[in-house]
């Protein structure tokens, strides 16, 4: 077995037939999947001189509250048909993760099949996202939508942009490479987007807001919006107008929860919805799930960009300093010599308006003993530190967990880019 970076010359046939195998790719959708491949960080697992496994990760920014983080998302772990149980995708996935934090990417990020898999890797799990199905028809939106622009795969970049300059909260990602937004794009055989462009200042078109879906069935539905990208409110509820005015035809739309929102605010009568759909096709309803995960790859890098409180807040309510000691499964995937084997180790932790975390232990302070992936979790604002004490591996002090809870008082985190 040798692990090394992906060579499409030799490995695209070998990828493309990995993917076929477990389902991920069709016909006629290599290209759309070598676009795919190409848009970031590529690495294979080769076994008897063919490649069996792959691992994709793509660069970006993750938003900590006002701050911009760099980040990486793990796009892709996949393995052949006679290369599981090996362990290849467990290590071939930490040389990918180390590989990222070692050009700077403070943050890994993935999307999970299953629980408990990547938490060998460091990874915690990330908050619900709520997935709302709905009969477009009686969306409660007061305006009134403008005719707006046909969007197809065609416009990827200017799509990519516009998705670049949303509006974004605390925990949203964006990921650099215009190829991903191309890709998934292409990926839909019956997508399409509409939305708005307006003039850039300089002689072209800036899309300012749109939506992409796909259809189960173009006639009636269910439609899915896979994305929608606006930069104010105003925006956003010209796009939930544009979603009721296909509720003549379309009976079901299904679409992720848009960060601040509480979507069952814009349903008429939902309770009775649900009832009436209950078991059809077109069945209304909200479902919640946790399906990303998330770990810190550089402590010291992202609690200096932790600001927690406002810029007026000093006091020492609005401070606590602990000693962390902190473990990291990572290490046992990666070589003896590589250059970054994870976080794990003893530090001295200061959260407030001024962060930091600096090696070492202090015997006058309480500890608090975590995971890297609790404790990503609990930095991030995913689950409380009290809560993260009884379902996950943090544990300290009942004062120290209790003033943790006061101190990181944070927005729900949502990525609001699917990877």
């Amino acid at each position: 077995m040798k692990f090394r970076v992906y060579d499409p010359t030799k490995d695209k046939d070998a990828v493309h037939r990995i993917w076929r195998e477990i389902g991920w790719i069709e016909k006629d959708k290599e290209e759309v999947m070598d676009i795919f491949v190409e848009s970031g960080r590529a690495m294979v697992a080769q076994v008897n001189g063919e490649a069996e496994c792959l691992v994709l990760s793509a660069p970006g920014t993750m938003r900590y509250l006002e701050q911009e983080l760099a980040f990486c998302a793990v796009t892709s772990v996949t393995t052949s048909r006679i290369a599981r149980k090996q362990g290849l995708a467990k290590r071939l996935a930490a040389q990918v993760i180390a590989a990222d934090a070692t050009k700077g990417a403070l943050v890994s990020s993935l999307g999970m099949f299953e629980q408990g898999f990547y938490n060998q890797l460091g990874y915690g799990t990330g908050g619900y996202e709520h997935w709302v199905g709905f009969d477009p028809a009686r969306l409660n939106v007061k305006v009134q939508a403008r005719i707006p622009r046909r969007i197809s795969a065609e416009d990827w970049a200017m799509v990519h942009a516009s998705r670049l300059a949303r509006l974004r909260g605390h925990g949203s990602c964006n990921l650099d490479s215009p190829a991903i937004t191309r890709a998934e794009m292409m990926w839909a055989s019956k997508g399409f987007g509409l939305g708005y462009v307006e003039d850039d200042g300089a002689g072209g078109a800036r899309l300012t807001h749109h939506l992409w879906c796909n259809a189960q069935d173009l006639e009636s539905g269910p439609y899915t919006v896979n994305w929608m990208s606006y930069q104010n409110i105003d925006q956003f509820l010209e796009l939930m107008a544009l979603i009721r005015n296909l509720g003549d035809q379309v009976h079901l739309v299904r679409m992720c929860e848009p960060p601040g929102i509480q979507f069952q605010d814009l349903v008429e009568q939902p309770f009775k919805q649900r009832a009436i759909s209950a078991k059809s096709k077109f069945e209304t309803g909200i479902r919640a799930l946790a399906y990303w995960q998330v770990r810190i790859c550089d402590l010291p890098g992202c609690l200096a960009r932790t600001k927690l409180g406002g810029r007026q807040v000093r006091s020492p309510a609005h401070t606590v300093r602990f000693n962390l000691r902190l473990s990291d499964p990572i290490a046992r995937f990666l070589d003896e010599d590589a250059p970054w084997r994870g976080i794990s180790g003893d530090y001295v932790v200061t959260l407030g308006s001024s962060s930091h975390a600096e090696p070492g232990a202090d015997p006058g302070l309480p500890t608090l003993t975590a995971s890297v992936g609790a404790f990503t979790r609990m930095w991030l604002g995913v689950r409380p530190a009290t809560g993260l004490a009884v379902t996950d591996a943090l544990g300290g002090p009942e004062e120290l967990l209790e003033k943790l809870d006061r101190v990181l008082r944070l927005p729900e985190p949502k990525p609001d880019w699917d990877y």
